[in-house]
């Protein structure tokens, strides 16, 4: 099987380099085709990154000497590849109308940005989760007036560490959730070498996180109908981000009520047992375990977890009755590989399998 081209939009930031990290050596991938900002144009992407690989394995040798195209240059990128990552650093409005303008190329987007996420027509999707609202994509082919192009999203970072866990247990009706999110700082698209007034700090605030996180499960959650996602309209969720001096893994402490409350070892066993699509496919990047519940009472912990089945698996643990509502537990993703690039390759690996990125005829 000859590899699918592809290019990475924004790919000299924090996510275009997890991107091409997560790349390298994929069995059907294979990046082709790196684009960013006009001042990042024309030169190689070593010189466009510079000392700003952020990276704990060293920039990919095959990478290094690929020169960086201008991402608004949209026809000539396009004609280079299947299908693009979008990762890019605008405005709302200026990624809507790009990865617009490359879908309307018939080039798939597979965006890891938030501006397309409450676009009705378009999926927003955790694969293991929701598979099913890539039904939408044929209506918005319809909208955009094309035939194999195309936008998918996947969802905030922070709502990877509870979401999974509260979909497994959807038998027993979740009806309220508080949840509060302990984020790495690497979420900012940072380090501590850039970021040195995180070093023994926390940040009680992350603009737009709160709302993202509680809105984002029910749009998950929803359902296709006449074309568009209609979100659902259960759990009621709050939530509170906070920013701790982590490099990477979003924590979060979750408190739950249930409709029909379930028996802890029932609630273990849904988690520990829970499989998705992309099990069932054996999808590359798919984690073979998705959720792992540690009876330690001191983990997860992101220094030692987060890394778990390659950082797209989903780490639980502290799972014990409460005074208030039925249960509080702790969970923890990778922010940047399940969180970020990692979600986003995983969802290009399903709408493959399922026949929705093909390659282009030459």
């Amino acid at each position: 099987m000859s590899k699918l081209r592809v290019g990475i939009l924004g790919a000299t930031g924090m996510v275009g380099q997890r991107f091409i990290s997560l790349l390298e050596n994929h069995p059907w991938f294979e990046v082709t085709t790196l684009a960013a900002s006009p001042r990042s144009a024309g030169k190689t992407y070593e010189e466009a990154v510079g000392n700003r690989w952020k990276m704990v394995t060293p920039m990919p040798e095959a990478m290094k000497s690929l020169i960086v195209k201008n991402v608004n240059e949209v026809e000539a990128v396009a004609s280079e590849v299947d299908f693009v990552f979008s990762a890019v650093d605008m405005t709302k409005d200026e990624i809507k109308a790009i990865e617009e303008a490359y879908a309307k190329t018939e080039t798939p987007v597979v965006s890891n940005n938030s501006a397309h996420r409450w676009t009705p027509d378009v999926p927003m999707v955790i694969p293991e989760v929701n598979p099913e609202h890539f039904e939408v994509i044929a209506s918005q082919r319809k909208r955009l007036g094309t035939k194999r192009g195309f936008i998918a999203v996947k969802p905030n970072c922070s709502i990877q560490s509870y979401t999974p866990a509260l979909n497994a247990l959807k038998e027993y009706g979740p009806k309220v959730v508080v949840a509060t999110t302990y984020q790495a700082i690497s979420g900012a698209g940072k380090n501590f070498a850039d970021w040195p007034e995180m070093v023994d700090n926390v940040i009680p605030f992350i603009g737009g996180e709160e709302e993202k996180s509680e809105q984002e499960p029910l749009r998950i959650w929803g359902k296709v109908l006449d074309g568009e996602i209609v979100k659902a309209d259960a759990p009621l969720i709050t939530t509170q981000c906070i920013r701790v001096p982590v490099t990477d893994g979003h924590t979060a402490a979750v408190f739950v009520s249930f409709e029909k409350k379930p028996e802890k070892e029932e609630i273990i066993r849904a988690w520990n047992e829970y499989k998705g699509l992309p099990q069932e496919l054996n999808l590359p990047s798919a984690p073979k375990q998705f959720i792992k519940y540690f009876e330690e009472d001191n983990r997860p912990q992101a220094a030692l977890d987060r890394d778990y089945e390659n950082g797209m698996g989903i780490c639980l643990g502290r799972l014990r009755e409460d005074t208030v509502y039925d249960y509080k537990f702790v969970g923890l993703s990778h922010n940047t590989v399940r969180g970020a690039a990692g979600g986003a390759v995983l969802n290009a690996e399903l709408l493959k399998a399922l026949g929705y990125i093909e390659a282009k005829e030459n």
